[in-house]
């Protein structure tokens, strides 16, 4: 469902209607008559869905997690808000930058309309920006040739996934530019499914194989990884993000109904 499309139906309908009483109906009506009610609607509803779309569109919006392809940095359940302007400023609906602020930077987390079905929202982590060369191989990281830190303090994580699964995996460490953020690994899978690794555009820029991928990102786009590595499907298997799917980089937890001491946390 596009929300924004449907908000801005709304806005376009309620101030068309407010607009019509204003210049038309209104000095056609007798002094004492009362004001129909789908005037009286779309003046009150007007105002506050003009509010609400500007604020979603231009400044920040609300997300749910619907899955643990972010864990442990990410809950399911977790509301989160997505800062709509930092990545630039976008024309709602469409999506067209129309002003350029500030690029994504590798650690960030964002929000993103997933390539494959632009009617869906994805959140994952920045591994790889346009030019760089993206390898993954025995569960690390490499960019442009260099091995990204990762730290294993011999923590465990465990979590139930669908089905009634019960998972323990190895909690973990890694840098990724200015940003140390936790990812979590399974040692007993693959670090990819080849399997799963579909026909995506610019499929010719990676090589796969059972000791992971190395992959060279296309100008204009972005390299994506959930921080559960082993349980999460993101660019190793679709491919690339182009810079047009993106909606905004993820700053904050706002609500968790299960743990409330999660509420004004930073996204890291």
């Amino acid at each position: 469902m596009n929300f924004a499309l449907i908000m801005l139906i709304a806005l376009l309908v309620t101030g068309a209607i407010w607009l019509f009483d204003i210049y038309l109906g209104k000095p056609r009506r007798a002094k004492e008559a009362k004001e129909p009610v789908l005037v009286e609607y779309a003046r009150s509803f007007f105002p506050v869905i003009l509010v609400v779309f500007m604020l979603r569109s231009f400044l920040v919006e609300p997300f749910k997690i619907p899955s643990g392809s972010m864990l442990p940095t990410l809950l399911v359940g977790d509301f989160i808000l997505v800062n709509k302007y930092t990545y630039g400023i976008r024309l709602p609906v469409v999506n067209a930058k129309i002003v350029d602020i500030n690029q994504p930077q590798r650690g960030d987390v964002m929000v993103f309309r997933y390539p494959e079905d632009t009617s869906l929202d994805y959140i994952k982590r920045v591994v790889g920006l346009p030019g760089d060369r993206v390898v993954y191989r025995g569960k690390r990281l490499f960019i442009n040739g260099q091995a990204m830190k990762m730290e294993d303090r011999g923590e465990k994580f465990n979590y139930v996934k669908s089905g009634l699964n019960y998972v323990t995996a190895m909690h973990a460490y890694e840098q990724l530019g200015s940003h140390q953020h936790a990812v979590l690994v399974l040692p007993d899978l693959p670090p990819v499914r080849l399997g799963d690794v579909k026909p995506f555009p610019s499929r010719t820029n990676c090589d796969y194989n059972e000791d992971g991928f190395s992959c060279t990102v296309p100008d204009g786009h972005y390299f994506m990884m959930g921080d559960n590595r082993d349980d999460s499907n993101d660019s190793r298997y679709w491919g690339f993000v182009p810079d047009r799917n993106i909606v905004g980089k993820a700053f904050m937890v706002w609500w968790n109904f299960g743990d409330f001491k999660r509420i004004g946390q930073a996204i890291n």
